[in-house]
């Protein structure tokens, strides 16, 4: 009823005004747009951005465009040319497989095999290649892999592309052999694959600094309410009234992330409960297991040349003097709130040495570079431990066009970061734009592709710890093969033309079919092959 609304008393007879009645707390006090309005609106967001794009085109050149699938109808005309196509998309990301495959598994038949001699169906190397194909080809669990991999269609063009597979075993074999043997030494295997790509210097051209810029940070795998596992770690969470305890599996990661957008899965660190200081009830913690890889990363790469990007969690003395004594330069994000008294220096050096600005445009971005070099940095009881820091801040501004008015709008970001080298107009933006920035696309889109695009990184596989964390180092060599094929110049323009996993569900779908000619693809495969990158 509206504040004009007239009533009649009913003891008086006597007419009165209604008081205005106020609006629920929780209501939305903005008027709701009509649909004229909302296409009107999108309209005048599409002209502002036209004209946006415009004016940096005269500007300057466009930054890269992120690259989305096209939104259009099949240009195959007939089945002969689908045939064609995928028959090449499937050979070819095969090729790659194959160019490394009989490396990796030779180095695979090296892991002991504790099961009876006289009982083994299949060798262990086949078991494990089933499972990274069950990776590779995004199956999303242990049983939907024996359901689809098995299919008559599937087996045999899987044993036309990869001779290994003598036969298709079942899961539940694979997940014996990961529970029985030294899983560790699959990751191992791993790394001696990554070492022969840097020898023959395929990533050369990614190089920043000379160094091979690796990213690090840690994520959680899996969380249950019961313990199933005496490896894994607890905590207590809200429920209801109470409380509750739960168990988890947290990881921590290490990616070579280049500044191309390939990112490659290097190590995997597990935190578990009985590595953590058991006698002080304290628990493992991220740090402590950034100690064991780095110590496991030293030992597989003494001699390279190492970028380490690290986010603020690991902008402390002690971590900083550990990357200096292990050799390696870094980019380490530092936070507002850490170090204060790094903090105060740079700012009162900076009012006394303010030339120390670079600024340059970088996709589109106009940005602002000032630093600080050679602070020192005590910690330690009394101060008695220092290092010598250099710090970076970015700031930088671009326009918009506003989601709501669809008004032009300058937006701003601010970035700073450590530096285990001094910072000059030369090395700033190699070191920020090419290496720091790169740390997220690195290893958390990496994450989001493992969790969310199809490798079922919160999926256990296995309750037993040992066999889970062999899935694990399988799903992450199945990463590393598709993303070295997502990348091979032979595949880039149907890879841009599906998306990554529409590529991949295609290929899956090619081999689950009668698509492939066995003659020609035989063929195709036996012909010299190199791998390059776009």
């Amino acid at each position: 009823m509206s504040e004009a609304s007239v009533l009649i008393h009913p003891s008086s007879q006597e007419p009165y005004r209604e008081a205005p009645v106020a609006p629920p707390a929780d209501s939305n006090p903005v008027r709701r747009l009509g649909r004229e309005e909302i296409h009107q609106a999108r309209a005048e967001r599409r002209r502002a951005q036209k004209a946006l794009r415009k004016k940096k085109a005269v500007q300057g050149p466009l930054p890269p465009s992120q690259v989305s699938i096209p939104n259009r109808v099949s240009a195959l005309v007939s089945v002969k040319q689908e045939q064609a196509e995928r028959e090449e998309a499937t050979v070819e990301q095969v090729r790659v497989f194959r160019a490394y495959l009989p490396i990796l598994l030779a180095r695979l038949a090296k892991i002991p095999d504790a099961r009876n001699p006289k009982k083994v169906k299949h060798k262990a190397t086949v078991l494990m290649l089933y499972g990274i194909l069950t990776f590779a080809l995004h199956r999303t669990s242990r049983r939907e892999a024996n359901r689809t991999l098995t299919r008559p269609s599937m087996m045999e063009n899987l044993k036309l592309l990869f001779p290994e597979l003598e036969t298709i075993p079942h899961h539940d074999t694979l997940s014996r052999l990961l529970a029985g043997i030294e899983v560790d030494q699959i990751e191992e295997a791993h790394l001696e694959l990554v070492q022969r790509f840097i020898r023959n210097k395929k990533f050369r051209r990614y190089l920043i600094a000379n160094c091979y810029p690796i990213a690090v940070d840690g994520s959680q795998k899996l969380v249950r309410d019961v313990q199933w596992s005496e490896e894994t770690l607890q905590r207590e969470v809200k429920k209801g009234d109470g409380t509750i305890l739960q168990h988890y599996v947290y990881v921590l990661e290490a990616n070579l992330a280049f500044h191309n957008g390939m990112t490659i899965p290097l190590m995997t660190e597990f935190l578990s409960h009985t590595a953590g200081d058991t006698e002080s009830n304290k628990q493992d913690c991220e740090q402590r297991a950034f100690r064991r890889l780095a110590e496991r990363l030293k030992r597989a790469f003494s001699h390279l040349p190492i970028l380490v990007l690290l986010d603020g969690l690991y902008a402390n003395g002690p971590i900083i003097e550990l990357c200096r004594k292990k050799g390696w330069d870094f980019m380490i994000v530092l936070q507002d709130g850490s170090l204060p008294s790094v903090w105060e220096d740079v700012k009162g050096i900076r009012k006394l040495e303010p030339g120390q600005v670079f600024e340059r445009t970088h996709n589109g971005r106009v940005q602002k570079f000032w630093w600080v070099n050679d602070i020192r940095y005590e910690y330690g009881p009394n101060g008695r431990h220092h290092q010598t820091l250099h710090v970076v801040v970015c700031e930088e501004t671009w326009e918009d066009v506003d989601r709501d008015s669809a008004e032009v709008i300058t937006k701003k970001s601010r970035h700073a970061w450590i530096s285990a080298r001094p910072l000059s107009s030369r090395n700033v933006h190699p070191r920020c734009n090419l290496g720091a920035r790169h740390r997220w696309s690195g290893i958390e889109s990496s994450f989001l592709v493992e969790k969310r695009q199809g490798y079922q990184y919160e999926h256990a596989f296995s309750y037993d710890f040992q066999a889970m964390k062999g899935y694990h180092y399988l799903m992450r060599l199945a990463h590393m093969f598709n993303a070295l094929a997502q990348h091979a110049s032979t595949l880039v323009k149907i890879v841009t033309k599906l998306g990554v996993r529409g590529f991949i569900q295609y290929v899956a779908e090619t081999i689950s079919g009668p698509w492939l000619d066995p003659r020609t693809v035989r063929q195709r495969l036996a012909a010299p092959f190199q791998l390059r990158f776009c």
